[in-house]
């Protein structure tokens, strides 16, 4: 039986943070403090929330479940707090867990500005951060470190799916509406890489605040340019607001194509498959692949009471992946833990023969799937349809173009 308490914070009162231990057990001397502490930083309350947030915690707990409990007989610690979508509430929260919790790894990390930051405070620290929520490809590229790994997905794997598959059927000019913070710049330039490297023209473009809840300008300005596409490079309740709002002005009807560029279930739900209908993008994962992945997705909905996003099924697997990583090397030394995570192919219920590359990236087999129509689906949950499985070795950039030093020395 698990217990619960709750820390106040001195850097910062306004964040959630909640420890919860698992039962006392025999000391280890492999194992710093006897515990393995693990941070979980997220977006609980803005417009990350429902494709992550809270629940992704659920998926650490599944994950040390299925571990045993705990790992060579250490207690496993896990601290959660609401970082905001703020790069300073999200670093005040890890440099507290480093000084005064001396977690041994952070997980989580969804907005990609408040991820760059924290992943900066774990190296100087020499922890460890498994990347799960934030998307652009510059976490394993220009900002690679000895000290995090990618998991799920980035901006070169969403756009090299989804803008390709998209450009190819002949839909060559594009508008890119962009989420005006770091995610939404390396998405916006990865899809117009993509776009362009297929014969296609980038006709126009506009970034937005990041959240924002009108749109309405914003998709005049598109539907205007006269674009057979309109590139949404955002996420989460910006990317929901965006497609509503495209669908009040019928621009999909009046022929434009609209091309989500990182969607996820959650998403299709709110804005419902009538307006959904036909948008082809890319998933890192999906609950209904095979018969492992809906046992466990059904788990996860018994648990939470909600079905699992890929970040979800992301934050199980790496957090598992590093708790046998532990447990295979008897120690939760940062750098020996790393390498047995490399050295120990990924074969889950989110990926079947993964890896993690010199980058820090992991790389797996993608999927290109399309939102059924209403009468295609057979329930609330039969949203997609797969169309194409990416493999991993076309999924994500080649390390030729890598200009991470620890590829390029």
């Amino acid at each position: 039986m698990q217990l619960s308490r709750r820390f106040a914070m001195t850097a910062l009162s306004a964040a959630v943070l909640t420890a919860v231990y698992a039962p006392q057990v025999t000391a280890n001397e492999g194992i710093s403090d006897n515990e393995i502490r693990i941070g979980y930083l997220a977006d609980m309350s803005g417009v990350y929330r429902d494709p992550i947030g809270p629940l992704g915690e659920d998926a650490i707990h599944m994950a040390i479940e299925d571990v045993g409990g705990s790992v060579q007989g250490a207690n496993i610690v896990v601290f959660s707090a609401d970082d905001r979508n703020s790069p300073d509430v999200g670093s005040s929260v890890v440099r507290e867990w480093i000084d005064e919790r001396n977690v041994d790894m952070v997980t989580g990390l969804v907005a990609s500005s408040v991820t760059l930051a924290a992943v900066s405070l774990l190296q100087e620290a020499d922890k460890l951060g498994l990347v799960n929520g934030a998307v652009s490809s510059g976490v394993t590229n220009e900002h690679c470190s000895p000290n995090h790994i990618h998991w799920v997905y980035d901006t070169w794997a969403m756009s090299n799916g989804t803008a390709k598959a998209i450009t190819q059927e002949g839909y060559k000019n594009w508008y890119l509406l962009s989420a005006d913070y770091s995610f939404g710049h390396a998405l916006e330039a990865d899809v117009e890489r993509v776009v362009t490297e297929n014969g296609g023209t980038i006709v126009g473009r506009a970034r937005h605040p990041f959240p924002n809840n009108d749109f309405s300008s914003f998709m005049l300005q598109a539907q205007a340019s006269g674009a057979d596409v309109i590139a949404l490079n955002n996420a989460g309740g910006d990317t929901i607001n965006a497609v509503q709002t495209a669908g009040e002005f019928g621009i999909t009807q009046a022929g434009q194509v609209l091309a989500g560029m990182v969607l996820f279930s959650t998403d299709i739900r709110s804005i419902g498959l009538e307006n959904a209908q036909g948008l082809q993008f890319t998933k890192a994962w999906y609950y209904d692949l095979n018969e492992e992945t809906r046992a466990w997705a059904e788990r996860f909905r018994e648990r939470t009471g909600s079905m699992p996003t890929m970040v979800h099924a992301g934050i199980y697997s790496s957090t598992r992946h590093y708790l046998e990583a532990i447990a295979a090397v008897g120690t939760d030394d940062t750098q020996t833990v790393r390498q047995q995570m490399a050295e120990t192919p990924i074969n889950d219920i989110f990926a079947k023969n993964g890896y993690i590359r010199e980058d820090g990236r992991m790389v797996h087999d993608m999927y290109l799937v399309e939102v059924k129509t209403p009468e295609e689906s057979a329930d609330a949950d039969d949203l997609f349809r797969v169309v194409r499985t990416i493999p991993a070795e076309e999924a994500f950039r080649p390390l030729s173009e890598s200009v991470c030093p620890l590829v390029t020395g």
